[in-house]
């Protein structure tokens, strides 16, 4: 077992996004737990909306293939997605469809996720907590060949539980943390 290699990714690029504040809590916990952990800034990623015609004319985007780089050399993947109709948020899409194009014949498929491992997380005023949402992306990811841990949590009214980008009530920071733990020893496991 050697300490994993892990990237967050958050499905939401706004300023004061509950789910970035949940990733934090779970970057710092995964760190804790001994994983590296490279965040991606979606500001430094500036992906246009996929299009097969723009690949096929210009091959894929420079902010696509450095976001590409880091995925490919990662064990897994920290993501926190909003909830966006039932659905994870097209942010989070667009960035995986860029990504799971292969750069040339000798290029493996879908080499930025598949044997890769990933916990879910997502947070949302609403009651169910984004629930709806990780059951979809669980779906995807699996479909991607990422072996998605069993275990995932939905924060409810995390308006509540979160102020200023950090996230202050105690029992949800503990179990982001715990849940992080479990899944930093199973992505050691299986890096």
């Amino acid at each position: 077992m050697h300490p994993p290699k892990l990237v967050a990714l958050c499905g939401s690029a706004r300023h004061s996004s509950l789910n970035q504040a949940v990733l934090d809590t779970a970057t710092a916990a995964a760190i804790e737990a001994g994983a590296s952990v490279t965040r991606v800034p979606w500001v430094d990623y500036p992906l246009p909306l996929f299009n097969q015609d723009l690949e096929s004319e210009e091959g894929l985007p420079d902010a696509v293939r450095k976001l590409k780089s880091i995925l490919r050399e990662a064990d897994g993947f920290l993501i926190a997605s909003p909830e966006h109709n039932s659905g994870y948020s097209a942010l989070l899409k667009n960035a995986i469809d860029w990504c799971s194009r292969a750069e040339g014949e000798d290029e493996a498929p879908l080499s930025a996720f598949a044997g890769k491992t990933a916990v879910l997380f997502a947070a949302s005023p609403g009651a169910l907590g984004g629930l709806r949402g990780l059951f979809a992306l669980r779906e995807l990811l699996q479909n991607l060949r990422i072996t998605v841990f069993a275990d995932q949590l939905a924060i409810r009214t995390a308006h509540e539980a979160i102020s200023e980008g950090v996230v202050t009530d105690i029992k949800w920071a503990s179990q982001i943390a715990k849940l992080t733990e479990r899944y930093v020893e199973f992505a050691s496991r299986l890096s």
